[in-house]
């Protein structure tokens, strides 16, 4: 049985396994992290093209982050020594940042999490270098549908079950694979919280949604099957048939009449091309 706990004061931050409910203060806090997040990301569309190192963009979401008061929730994490995750192509997730070069025809999901005021902003779009093949964009297309079909699920008195089950309705139809070996998260003063947020689902299973809970929706969808491999290296996670993956995520807040969308882009960046 799904347990909640209302936040409050005394309310221990430590992960325990029961879904946070947090009130106004914890919707201040995501709100400021999270628009920390969008607007980092809105500054990268200059700097992701042919020739710049996934390095580089590292560098600058690092410094952003820092000018800003926040720290990258990332840098330090697990041993992780990178300021966000930069996956190109077939990387379904967790690309490390190297002297790599962008090339044209690329397609890169840039994501980050600053941390700010002990809030985390969590969040990552697509990006397009140079021309893009049209098999590329639609994917990239149809994973931002993904994401958006999904929020509109979230809303109180709703499951997990149905925004899982509306990202993977929309993607099989393109016949496109669902990534099932990562999910989203619960998240807020903890980087990755209860609940689970998986990307495929049957309707009206899972922990029901209540006013107060934080969490990200990030799906990974493949242009050919699910399935995928971790590197050696320990992070990078790569599509088993190297078939395109594309992601987008955002943070959320669920309120008393839908949610809100604590990393929607200031510039209306939503998806490429911006």
């Amino acid at each position: 049985m799904t347990e909640y706990v209302s936040v409050t004061a005394d309310t221990p931050t430590a992960r325990t396994g029961a879904i946070k409910l947090h009130g106004p203060e914890g919707f201040a806090g995501m709100r400021a992290a999270g628009q920390l997040a969008a607007t980092i990301l809105d500054a990268l569309p200059p700097h992701v093209v042919p020739g710049v190192t996934t390095a580089e963009i590292d560098d600058i979401v690092r410094k952003m982050t820092l000018d800003a008061g926040g720290v990258p929730a990332t840098l330090g994490y697990r041993g992780y020594t990178h300021s966000c995750c930069i996956s190109i192509n077939h990387v379904v997730c967790h690309g490390i940042p190297s002297d790599r070069t962008l090339k044209d025809g690329d397609i890169v999901n840039i994501d980050v999490t600053p941390m700010l005021g002990g809030w985390h902003g969590d969040t990552s779009r697509m990006f397009l270098v140079g021309d893009v093949g049209l098999k590329a964009r639609r994917l990239v297309d149809v994973t931002y549908e993904c994401l958006m079909l999904g929020i509109e699920q979230a809303k109180p008195g709703n499951y997990l079950g149905d925004v899982s089950h509306a990202i993977q309705v929309h993607a099989e139809k393109h016949r496109y694979g669902v990534v099932r070996d990562f999910c989203g998260h619960g998240l807020g003063q903890i980087f990755h919280d209860a609940p689970e947020v998986v990307h495929v689902g049957r309707p009206k299973t899972g922990p029901m949604l209540k006013p107060g809970m934080f969490f990200t929706i990030e799906p990974m969808i493949n242009i050919g099957r699910a399935d995928v491999k971790l590197l050696d290296d320990g992070w990078t996670a790569v599509t088993r048939d190297r078939s395109l993956s594309a992601q987008f995520e955002h943070s959320i807040g669920i309120t008393e009449t839908g949610c809100e969308i604590f990393t929607a882009s200031p510039k209306g960046l939503h998806q490429p091309p911006y």
